[in-house]
This record gives C-alpha cells, sequence and structure tokens, in this order.
C-alpha cells in the first residue's frame, strides 16, 4: 500500500479476519477464491463477503509484517 490507512468497513470483524488467516493458512482455496467460504461460513452476501475479502487483502502486509 502507500501509507494511506484503509477504513474498515463496519462489516469486518476480527474474528472474519482471523478465519480468513486459518483459511489461507490451510491452503483449501487461492484466496481469490474465498468469497464462497466466507458466505458459508457467516451468511454473508457476496458483497458483505467482498467486502472483507477485500479488506483482509489490503491490510494483509500491515496485520502481518513478517509474511507480507
Amino acid at each position: 500500500m502507500d501509507g494511506q490507512a484503509v477504513e474498515r468497513p463496519a462489516v469486518v470483524k476480527d474474528e472474519h479476519l482471523a478465519y480468513l488467516d486459518d483459511l489461507r493458512k490451510s491452503g483449501v482455496t487461492n484466496m481469490y477464491g474465498a468469497v464462497p467460504y466466507l458466505k458459508d461460513e457467516f451468511g454473508f452476501s457476496k458483497a458483505e463477503a467482498r467486502q472483507v475479502l477485500a479488506y483482509w487483502m489490503q491490510t494483509f502486509a500491515s496485520r502481518h509484517p513478517k509474511e507480507g
């Protein structure tokens, strides 16, 4: 990112980010394919799941500085 803070959508909770971290570590899916997993796990609409995933992707490096 270019140093600008990313605004966290209201729908995004810490548990969603942790779920995506675990999903990534599991290797079950490429993270671009995570939307259906979020929909199934949390009952999100497709739009909500995309918001959560986009935020997770945009903030991954700042939340995981050793991996990003």
